[in-house]
């Protein structure tokens, strides 16, 4: 990433808004803190001047200039290096003791400049003068030593506000750096799907952080369109695959009654096997619209709260007489009423419709079919087994897919629809379905959400339809 690039990247950009404004909240914090010290510091120097003016003019209680002027002459003698000055003068401004003249000083506190007689060169004091029995007095202590220690404050406030400013800097931009690197690599994937490479994938690094999250998620997303886009490829071969015999079959039809026509011969049982083909041909081609219909969520408008139970026994009634009729036997085992989950009652029927016929169908002679529905913890299962040929359980997720069929199955009839359209049901309804094996025999079992809580009433006993 060049240089140009980092700048308008808007990580780098919000590292420096960061920064700015870290900063310039330490600067005014700082600022804060420097000013309470500093009146601090002066309040301190101005309470310790007035004690010393107060102990020396303590010593004129008895009216006595002498003691006065060798009290100032003692406090003058311990700072021989002048940090502290003292002067005192008599009522005409005649010098009576000190180690500077003050001149022109008003009552209380003031600053005296180093121009004052006396007062070294490059110094600053602060004074406090007052009249004393008609003298005047006066105290100053040097500021060097405050303004010393304001000067190391402001100098550390300085320096911490450069090295945060840089740290910052640096910080944000090697953040910035790293998030930009991994949003690159984000891009760089979405441009090779975009290209149609399906399997390109956005590298993890495992931290977890919300890019890692986001990154996971886009993952899937693109795990979940290279199924899609697979699934689409399967169908479209496996449609013209399986149609293509069909239709052949149809102009072959078509051709012979034109060839009996045109020597006129009666074409009306070509016409019937025609028609059959047609009618065959057109109900694949429905079945496939229906599926994609399911799949589209419209459905979902008509969802209603509904018993379960109850959809499986109707099932249970109707398809008894058509399994004695071809020699197998329907039974519903322990169905529980009150299994209420919100559904499409009409796409429910189907679903067991199909499961059903599916068993009639490729299940032989004296077969057992049965149905149930049962409560489990947060899950209404329901359950269609037989005691049949079953299915190999390297093909038992295949036979979901559109137009799929086992070898054993193909000298039957019927489209591979029926169970594609099931897994589309049941994707609707936010269920599951788990092809089981019985041993022997097939078993299809169906989970759906509860939605509600329903009270469960058991039918003790099983009720057979024969």
């Amino acid at each position: 990433m060049n240089r140009f690039s980092l700048l308008r990247s808007t990580p780098f950009r919000l590292a420096l808004t960061f920064a700015f404004l870290f900063v310039l909240a330490f600067v005014l914090s700082g600022s804060i803190v420097y000013q309470m010290m500093s009146a601090n510091l002066n309040s301190r120097l101005d309470r310790s001047i007035r004690e010393t003016y107060s102990i020396i003019a303590a010593t004129y209680g008895g009216n006595d200039i002498d003691d006065l002027i060798a009290t100032v002459e003692s406090h003058m003698s311990m700072s021989p290096t002048k940090e502290q000055l003292f002067s005192l003068a008599n009522s005409s401004g005649k010098q009576l003791a000190g180690n500077f003249v003050a001149t022109a000083l008003p009552e209380g506190f003031s600053v005296i400049s180093a121009n004052a007689p006396g007062v070294p060169a490059d110094a600053a004091y602060r004074a406090y003068s007052g009249s004393i029995g008609g003298n005047n007095l006066t105290v100053a202590f040097n500021l060097s030593e405050t303004e010393e220690l304001e000067q190391i404050v402001l100098m550390s406030f300085g320096w911490g506000t450069l090295i945060i400013t840089g740290l910052a800097l640096t910080g944000g931009a090697l953040l910035a750096s790293r998030v930009q690197r991994r949003l690159d690599g984000i891009a760089a994937t979405m441009v090779e799907v975009s290209h149609g490479t399906l399997d390109a994938r956005i590298p993890l690094i495992g931290s977890g952080d919300d890019i890692d999250v986001v990154s996971g998620q886009v993952n899937a997303a693109l795990d979940r369109l290279s199924a899609l886009v697979d699934g689409m490829k399967q169908v479209s071969a496996n449609i013209a695959h399986d149609l293509k015999t069909p239709l052949n079959r149809l102009q072959l039809i078509l051709d012979v009654a034109s060839q009996k026509t045109a020597s006129g011969q009666e074409v009306s049982d070509d016409l019937v096997e025609a028609r059959a083909e047609g009618t065959q041909i057109n109900e694949t081609f429905d079945a496939l619209l229906r599926i994609a219909q399911i799949e589209a969520g419209a459905r979902k408008a008509r969802f209603t709260d509904l018993d379960l139970s109850e959809v499986v026994e109707t099932i249970a009634e109707i398809y008894a007489d058509v399994a004695e009729d071809d020699g197998k036997s329907l039974s519903s085992i322990a169905l529980q009423s009150g299994n209420v989950i919100h559904g499409d009652r009409e796409l429910l029927t189907q679903l067991f419709a199909n499961l059903v016929e599916n068993a009639l169908r490729h299940c032989p002679t004296g077969t057992s079919i049965e149905l149930s529905v049962i409560r489990q913890a947060d899950h209404i299962l329901a359950k269609v087994s037989d005691n049949g040929p079953g299915i190999p359980a390297g093909e038992r997720e295949k036979v979901f897919q559109r137009l799929y069929r086992l070898d054993s199955s193909r000298s039957t009839p019927g489209s591979g629809l029926g169970l594609s359209l099931v897994r589309a049901i049941v994707d609707l309804h936010g269920a599951t379905a788990v092809l089981q094996d019985c041993q022997p025999g097939l078993a299809v079992v169906v989970s759906f959400p509860v939605t509600k809580s329903s009270t469960s009433q058991i039918r003790s006993g099983s009720q057979a339809y024969r």
